[in-house]
């Protein structure tokens, strides 16, 4: 039997982690992390490896903290599973299929960071070379900030997306299209967060900066880099940056969908035609499982780039203390530490889905996921958003253990059963 105070304090740990998490990787994502070929002790009381019944509970948890619809792809080294539960769209109804294209979110960031990685074994760019090298006269105190520190999220630079006004005035004018030049006004009006290289701080303005540099050595666009360097080259054919909006948004394409819980039943504004100009070589990548578990196990087997870059990509920098994670970032890759073993991939938060992408260190297992809402960022009803926050994080957290092919502990499903919209007030 199992104490329900203590059931009760493992909650609010559970939740606590979750909230943490979100909050360090904010339009990101969960990313996550290393092989240990160190099993934990048999838990007679835990669920079997890619169980389908504990596959469709987590999309059900997932769904009813507001999201239309929920995909997974998860291979565990010995089979691939797919799930797919919900509507693509919530206007005809069609339903969702694990083949559907989603906005990526923050997983773009990786793709930013191989296309960087491929100019240093060009020798057209250097980690440790300041950005005034690159972008003179562009970034404030860009004499002491390294492109690694860019890549790393060390720069101290101050993310446009914190900014106050910045979700408020997306909403008065949704089809604005953002320039890169007015994205750093935003972030370059506020102070650093810390001096650089003195700690860390998820910044989406140090890749605006790094697609800037992309862009200006090679002299094309963001979305022919990633064509011709990453998605041709890998046959992601269903993979492409958007420029500035999603162009495949017809059959096949999972819509996105903005949540506003302020009422308490959610309000839906299907985000799908919106720009992702804010989002750009942070964050507007459009993708499927498929090609995201291509693109990662490509990327940790170091087909994209050379094995000294790789090594680079994999040296990480320590989250912030406090932060209940173990694990690091390091160049456009997350390490997370879990108790079920470690993983690297990334995560994505776009206005209207949450998107997680994470492989083992050699690159053969990865698990997928989408889920097709997001609070809305100006929603009045915290503890609603903080619910989404913790069933999403939890379901993310079962299908790492799935894909390392290790049962989900109990307590790990206690939590995630355990979350409700009044635990997380």
């Amino acid at each position: 039997m199992t104490d329900s105070n203590d059931v009760t304090k493992s909650r609010h740990i559970f939740l606590k982690a979750a909230l943490v998490l979100t909050t360090a990787v904010a339009l990101t994502g969960s990313g996550v992390a290393v092989a240990s070929d160190e099993r934990p002790k048999p838990d007679k009381s835990a669920t079997p490896i890619v169980n389908d019944a504990l596959q469709r509970e987590v999309a059900k948890h997932v769904m009813e903290a507001g999201p239309p619809g929920y995909i997974a792809r998860i291979d565990n080294g010995k089979q691939i599973y797919t799930l797919a539960q919900g509507v693509a769209d919530k206007t005809t109804g069609r339903p969702i299929t694990v083949h559907d294209q989603f906005e990526a979110g923050s997983n773009t960031k990786t793709f930013t960071a191989v296309l960087a990685l491929q100019q240093v074994d060009r020798g057209k760019l250097k980690l440790d070379a300041p950005v005034e090298k690159y972008l003179p006269g562009v970034v404030p105190n860009g004499e002491n900030i390294t492109v690694r520190m860019l890549l790393n999220h060390s720069s101290g630079l101050f993310s446009y997306t914190s900014d106050p006004d910045f979700f408020i005035n997306m909403e008065k004018d949704p089809q604005h299209v953002h320039t890169d030049a007015e994205l750093l006004a935003v972030a370059f009006k506020h102070e650093p967060y810390f001096a650089p290289g003195k700690g860390w701080q998820y910044s989406n303005t140090n890749y605006t900066l790094l697609g800037m540099i992309l862009q200006k050595q090679t002299g094309k666009s963001m979305a022919t880099l990633v064509e011709e360097r990453i998605t041709r080259p890998l046959g992601l054919r269903h993979t492409y940056f958007a420029e500035p909006k999603a162009t495949g948004t017809g059959p096949g394409y999972a819509h996105g969908y903005a949540i506003n819980y302020a009422s308490g039943t959610p309000q839906y504004t299907d985000v799908s035609d919106w720009p992702l100009s804010w989002a750009g070589a942070a964050g507007a990548m459009i993708s499927t499982t498929t090609d995201l578990s291509r693109f990662f196990s490509a990327v940790l087997q170091g087909k994209l780039f050379s094995q000294a870059q790789l090594k680079e990509m994999k040296t990480t920098v320590p989250l912030p203390e406090g932060s209940h994670i173990k694990g690091g970032y390091g160049l456009g890759l997350f390490r997370t530490d879990t108790p079920g073993g470690t993983v690297w991939g990334h995560g994505g938060d776009t206005n209207g889905h949450h998107s997680t992408a994470v492989a083992t260190e050699d690159g053969r297992r990865t698990a997928v996921t989408n889920s097709t809402g997001e609070p809305n960022h100006l929603t009045e009803n915290p503890g609603a958003k903080r619910y989404y926050q913790a069933t999403v994080f939890g379901a993310d957290t079962v299908n790492i253990y799935q894909m390392l092919d290790k049962p989900v502990p109990s307590e790990v499903l206690e939590n995630l059963r355990g979350i409700t919209p009044a635990a997380a007030e």
